[in-house]
């Protein structure tokens, strides 16, 4: 089995090319490789290795830059998915999709299911939900999985910010009133792999029967402060840490160019239920992403 992995050099990415490699063979590429942005290149790529199962762990993340930047958001989290699906079900292959909490705008005030009605507040969320519909305009195998929060220790994440933060102010304020799941990227890597291993050598009329929207996120929901007081409880290097006190805060305090949705959890019921998956719970995942 040939699987191409799109966004290696991403924190999902990176933990993706290591889960997959039991399943076949497996191309990693990322930019400039392929261009997310340009059907052209898209288009070359897949017909150049015409693989059976495609993972697309690219995307375009930076929520804020986004508000200035629309058309690139648009064009690598929008239209180059469809185009994706469109050249996948050519090649009669399968593909993986991740999407965001952000598709919502955190007023229902509770965890949110996929039969829920999206309403994206700032341009990263309407680009992301974009792409999932022009995803699911195309049918075919496709699974697309809306997670949250994502983080690693590899790269620069919210976990690797509050950890930076804590050896530089005695005093840090975290926003209080922004909630959602937060997600370890090897965690939902690994069970990625394990959803596309249970179709074994009939993965792609298996998925085809179970194409569709799915929330993958850290069992359980919890605020930025929450998160961040778990984080530091966590620090193997704690006795590094300067900071003294550890304050909530509100998100009106600091202003940016995109809208946060507040309340952004996802219910992952529907994926335990069709694939007996789910990740751990976000504290669970996350003392052991902390371990050294």
């Amino acid at each position: 089995m040939k699987l191409l992995l799109l966004g290696n050099n991403g924190q999902l990415g990176w933990e993706l090319q290591r889960s997959l490699q039991p399943l076949g063979v497996v191309v990693a590429l990322d930019y400039p490789e392929i261009n997310m942005a340009d059907a052209v290149s898209i288009r070359k790529t897949m017909r150049k290795h015409r693989p059976d199962i495609i993972i697309n762990a690219t995307a375009y993340t930076a929520v804020d830059k986004a508000e200035s930047e629309p058309e690139l958001a648009q064009a690598i989290n929008g239209t180059g998915p469809g185009v994706l699906l469109e050249e996948a079900r050519k090649l009669k292959a399968v593909l993986v999709h991740y999407s965001t909490d952000y598709v919502f705008d955190g007023t229902k005030g509770a965890q949110y299911v996929e039969t829920d009605l999206p309403h994206p507040l700032n341009t990263y969320g309407e680009s992301k939900l974009a792409g999932e519909q022009a995803i699911q305009s195309e049918g075919g195998a496709c699974i697309i999985l809306r997670t949250a929060w994502v983080y690693s220790l590899r790269q620069e994440s919210f976990v690797s910010k509050v950890l930076g933060w804590a050896r530089k102010n005695e005093i840090m304020r975290i926003v209080d009133d922004q909630i959602s799941n937060p997600t370890w990227a090897r965690m939902l890597a690994e069970t990625t792999t394990l959803l596309l291993a249970r179709g074994g050598d009939k993965l792609l009329p298996w998925l085809a029967e179970r194409k569709g929207l799915y929330h993958l996120a850290g069992e359980g929901f919890a605020s930025r402060f929450e998160w961040a007081k778990e984080i530091l409880k966590l620090d193997p290097n704690s006795h590094e840490q300067v900071t003294k006190q550890l304050l909530p805060a509100f998100t009106a305090e600091f202003p940016s160019p995109a809208r946060r949705p507040l309340f952004s959890a996802l219910d992952c019921s529907k994926f335990k239920s069709t694939f007996d998956l789910q990740l751990p719970t976000w504290q669970q995942t996350l003392a052991i992403a902390m371990q050294r």
